[in-house]
């Protein structure tokens, strides 16, 4: 059995790599003067659709 020693300390936590991934982003972009940080908040907006699938076709997409 592995030992816990190695066990990156996020994971020890109870969180997932994203998880902390998005933590450590969200501290960066808090921490920039402007303009760099309205710049990179507005980078951090993501746009996608989702599309029902019906007898094997795409219906209409969904903006999300």
């Amino acid at each position: 059995m592995a030992s816990n020693a190695a066990v990156p300390f996020w994971r020890a936590a109870g969180m997932t790599y994203i998880t902390y991934s998005n933590i450590c982003a969200n501290l960066v972009r808090n921490c920039l003067k402007e303009p760099y940080k309205t710049e990179a908040l507005a980078r951090e907006k993501v746009h996608f659709s989702i599309s029902k699938w019906t007898d094997g076709k795409p219906e209409k997409p969904n903006d999300v």
